[in-house]
């Protein structure tokens, strides 16, 4: 058992939020461009949007369907491990994947991407690492910044590099809804339970924007 005191654990407390704060503010005005063309190629994707990934990656690659729904871009999340059991019958090459990685180098996701290009589905790779095997094997990349080694701990841990590319995936879910033209009212309508459902008053204004805008 750690001996330190309460001090002392504020103090790692703060280093963390810190460095993840520093993490976040490393990606404006650096990935504008890809965000917005990543949201342009998910509002014209006449299929389905399909994210993947695995390990903490395919938390956040989870997340991001969930968000793109809520924001009015149908989208569903398949693992990768679970896609090369055969799920990847379910990918055609009207859909679009969006394959997360911080290294790039996580090797079912490479096979899983380089197997669905060779099908001629078109893959975006988001990463860190525009030089990696997952961004060779992938149409097209979504580059993001390189996390400090010491926002995730030993290089390993993924921390910051998490709040990074859920904060990138938040813009392109919030650019596509601008795209869409969908609106907080619709928003409220396909989100019946929870406090967004009680909230009836949106229902009355069907011409709210989305948030600033």
């Amino acid at each position: 058992m750690s001996k330190l005191d309460d001090a002392a654990l504020q103090r790692l407390a703060n280093t963390v939020l810190v460095r993840e704060a520093s993490g976040l503010s490393s990606l404006a005005d650096s990935v504008e461009p890809s965000v917005v063309r990543v949201a342009r190629i998910v509002v014209a994707t006449a299929g389905k949007i399909i994210t993947t990934g695995s390990g903490t990656s395919g938390i956040m690659a989870a997340r991001l369907a969930h968000l793109l729904s809520v924001c009015g871009t149908p989208a569903l999340y398949l693992p990768a491990t679970d896609a090369l059991h055969g799920g990847m019958g379910a990918i055609g090459t009207d859909d679009l994947v969006l394959a997360i990685s911080k290294t790039g180098r996580s090797s079912e996701l490479t096979d899983l991407v380089t197997r669905l290009v060779s099908r001629d589905v078109r893959v975006v790779a988001v990463t860190e690492a525009s030089d990696s095997p997952l961004a060779g094997a992938a149409t097209d990349i979504a580059e993001l910044p390189a996390t400090a080694p010491d926002a995730d701990p030993g290089d390993m841990i993924a921390l910051a590099s998490t709040l990074a590319v859920g904060a990138w995936g938040d813009a392109v879910g919030i650019v596509a809804m601008a795209l869409n033209g969908h609106t907080i009212h619709d928003v409220v309508r396909s989100h019946p339970a929870g406090g967004v459902g009680t909230r009836k008053d949106l229902l009355d204004d069907d011409n709210r924007p989305v948030v600033g805008l």
